[in-house]
């Protein structure tokens, strides 16, 4: 779990333009194959209105900054474009690789899902920026770290996974036998193991300093998605699954849950969730009663500050109702549904 950004996201224009920078080429090769249709749209479900202002749209692999705008009047959303984006470029190719054989699921959908995450979590869209995040909220949690909080332990969290983590960056850098005070070494950091805690002895400026250095280490970026997804994604697919379920948004919404309720034990985690959301069959049915009970409880027990957990549960259900259900060709609908202010 994140902490959770104060940054003011109000802008009120009325008449934005798109700026489109990129190759004729590579337009026409990214737009090129067929569409795919969305699952279980419904049209008696009308989707949840918002206006728009303007969000970054970003391609790490050139490291630009694209600004994608909206055209608008004082009632409607008349338009909405966004430039090409290679969402592929924001994963290395064996991180790719490894969440499309274990999640059945591209870099385009998990591009999105990311975007959908960090916006509550840190307040943008730009979820690579954060490999390399390090900090103490004050939740006695310890240290959240990286693109998915991982942290390293205390009173409110007694199971942590940011050991897991560091186990995680010695093997991802090649250690025959792979343990936390070798990936401690290497990210430079001094700790030592209390129980199932981790508590960091150097002093928070170095800590910071050091995590933030792995940013663009690549065994550190291994080391985080496979943390990940022992963590969250296994257990959020597997319940996906089980209900027979294979949307990119829903796994994204059970993912969300999981990593920001945690995914089994009490009431409030993703399993208590789950088990309070019905059986039915029918995935669209199942995921409508689910970010209703979600939503009861989104803003309790330190899960976020509200309104920003309800805001965060409608990112998702606005883009069922909007048949986004797959998480392809949405770039638009993503920061749509994103556009909402960060308390």
């Amino acid at each position: 779990m994140y902490k959770t950004s104060n940054k003011p996201a109000n802008h009120r224009v009325k008449f934005l333009m798109i700026l489109l920078s990129f190759t004729v080429v590579a337009s026409f090769s990214s737009f090129s194959g067929p569409i795919q249709t969305k699952a279980y749209a419904d049209e008696d479900i009308a989707p949840i209105e918002e206006n728009i202002d303007s969000s970054e749209i970003y391609n790490d692999a050139n490291e630009a900054n694209i600004q994608s705008f909206s055209v608008t009047d004082e009632n409607s959303l008349s338009s909405v474009a966004a430039a090409a984006i290679d969402h592929d470029a924001n994963f290395s190719a064996s991180t790719l690789q490894f969440l499309k054989t274990n999640t059945k699921l591209d870099g385009e959908q998990w591009d999105n899902i990311m975007k959908l995450v960090n916006k509550p979590e840190q307040d943008s869209l730009k979820w690579t920026d954060f490999y390399g995040y390090a900090e103490d909220i004050g939740d006695n949690r310890g240290y959240t770290i990286g693109i998915f909080g991982a942290t390293t332990g205390g009173s409110n969290d007694t199971g942590p996974d940011g050991p897991d983590l560091f186990k995680a960056f010695d093997a991802a850098s090649g250690a025959s036998s792979p343990s936390i005070a070798g990936g401690l070494t290497r990210a430079g950091l001094k700790g030592k193991m209390s129980g199932s805690i981790l508590k960091l002895s150097d002093s928070d400026s170095v800590i910071k300093k050091k995590i933030k250095a792995l940013q663009n280490n690549e065994a550190w970026r291994e080391a985080m998605w496979r943390t990940f997804y022992d963590t969250y994604i296994k257990y959020s697919v597997q319940q996906a699954q089980k209900r027979g379920f294979t949307t990119a948004l829903t796994i994204g919404s059970f993912v969300d849950t999981a990593l920001n309720q945690g995914a089994t034990g009490d009431s409030g985690s993703l399993e208590g969730v789950l088990s309070r959301s019905g059986s039915s069959t029918n995935e669209k049915t199942f995921m409508t009663n689910f970010y209703a009970k979600r939503t009861l409880i989104v803003d309790t027990n330190d899960y976020n500050q509200a309104p920003n957990g309800k805001n965060r549960v409608k990112q998702w259900s606005s883009l069922l109702a909007a048949g986004e259900t797959d998480l392809k060709n949405a770039d638009a609908a993503v920061i749509k549904a994103t556009n909402w202010e960060l308390k």
